[in-house]
């Protein structure tokens, strides 16, 4: 994979850095920056090489009508605005993405500085199924820059004109972030050193259906938990009350179970649940044994034997992925699983163990829960494409880079 070395000198040159800068927002204000600092060494090298950098970037999910559509709720003002921050320069934010605005703005740049383009997502074309659309809006960003690199690692999974055309019209290579990404996801991928645990949890079966498969054959240790946990049980013929079950899943999860059973691998499922009477109940009812679970009550997160269960489980890794948390952690009642299967990996790192935190939500766990970011090997930034890379897919934004 082509990376910043690659490209020679870029004094001068404008280079187009597509990041991701997907953050979550409250009344407007970015409430977890990790991805924007996470972009910060790449737009940092490039800047130390003299180039002008020109950031492109999404939020959310607009739906675009005719042509750029801008909508304010999904405007990257707030993530300019923080770069600008982290950076310690001013950070221009064009009012489109390759209309008048941008144009004038990239004109305007020299040497060392940096502006952003609008929501590549206000464009249509930007997640067409249509080969055209996508390389036409490639093209008129092709036109602003020099250089292309490729530093959005939660969008590397989709062929988008932002992602996948554009390092197909400029000379291309990845950023510092999606580099790490990839190495550090391989060493999960390509002979791992053993034994070899994956936590899985989230809400769904049906979302890592590929990922489980695929580990069935490379980990020595599936710990399941979160929502998906339910689905396994009900599997082993457990009643699950009212939580969240998969039934379609059911045949699809018992095979899963045979094939482990057939290959050696542990699949570790939580011993107690902590319940509640229903979702939005304002205190959980208790703890109880994950194969007594009361037909009228919802399990929220693993219970504290499981938390311990799943940490013992972990002591001896030598690779750890860590993808899903394992109950509703954005409530301090249905926190405790996630909590202890973090600090279990974290342990386990000290002692010499290389771990991952596969992104989205286990990312967001982790800061949320005031844990040491530092105590991972590696945080992913990408949940979905860290996902696909353990599922054993190849990214056609990674593939587009290399050679």
């Amino acid at each position: 994979m082509k990376t910043i070395a690659t490209l020679g000198d870029l004094t001068g040159k404008k280079v187009l850095v597509r990041s991701d800068f997907n953050v979550p927002l409250k009344d407007g204000v970015i409430t977890d920056d990790g991805r924007i600092r996470a972009a910060l060494p790449t737009l940092n090298a490039l800047l130390d090489a003299g180039a002008a950098v020109i950031v492109t970037a999404h939020l959310g999910r607009p739906k675009p009508v005719d042509g750029f559509t801008f909508e304010e709720k999904f405007s990257l003002a707030p993530a300019a605005a923080r770069l600008g921050e982290l950076l310690g320069k001013d950070v221009k934010l064009a009012s489109d993405l390759t209309g008048p605005s941008a144009q004038e703005t990239v004109a305007a740049l020299q040497p060392g500085d940096v502006a952003m383009l609008e929501n590549v997502r206000f464009d249509p074309r930007e997640t067409s199924k249509v080969d055209a659309d996508r390389q036409a809006e490639a093209a008129e960003l092709a036109a602003l820059a020099d250089v292309f690199v490729s530093d959005g690692f939660g969008v590397v999974h989709r062929k988008q004109a932002s992602v996948y055309d554009i390092a197909q019209l400029l000379p291309s290579a990845a950023g510092t972030l999606v580099h790490k990404e990839v190495e550090s996801l391989s060493r999960a991928t390509t002979d791992p050193e053993r034994p070899y645990v994956v936590v899985l949890g989230g809400s769904k079966v049906s979302d890592k259906l590929g990922v489980i498969s695929n580990l069935i054959e490379k980990a020595d240790r599936l710990l399941i938990g979160g929502g998906m946990m339910f689905t396994f049980l009900k599997a082993q013929g457990h009643e699950v009350g009212t939580s969240l079950l998969e039934a379609d899943q059911i045949d699809t999860v018992k095979g899963y179970l045979a094939r482990a059973a057939e290959r050696g691998v542990e699949i570790v499922l939580p011993v107690d649940v902590v319940v509640a009477d229903s979702f939005d109940a304002p205190a959980p009812a208790g703890v109880v044994a994950a194969d007594a679970i009361p037909a009228d009550k919802i399990g929220l997160d693993i219970g504290p034997a499981s938390g311990e269960l799943f940490a013992a489980k972990l002591a001896d890794a030598k690779t750890i992925a860590w993808n899903g948390p394992m109950g509703v952690f954005e409530r301090p009642e249905y926190a405790a699983g996630t909590k202890a299967v973090a600090e279990g990996i974290i342990a386990a790192t000290a002692n010499g163990a290389f771990s991952i935190v596969g992104g989205g939500d286990s990312a967001a766990a982790v800061r949320i829960l005031g844990l040491d970011e530092d105590g991972f090997s590696h945080i992913s930034t990408g949940g979905g494409a860290s996902l696909e890379l353990l599922e054993g897919k190849t990214l056609p934004g990674i593939a587009v880079l290399e050679g």
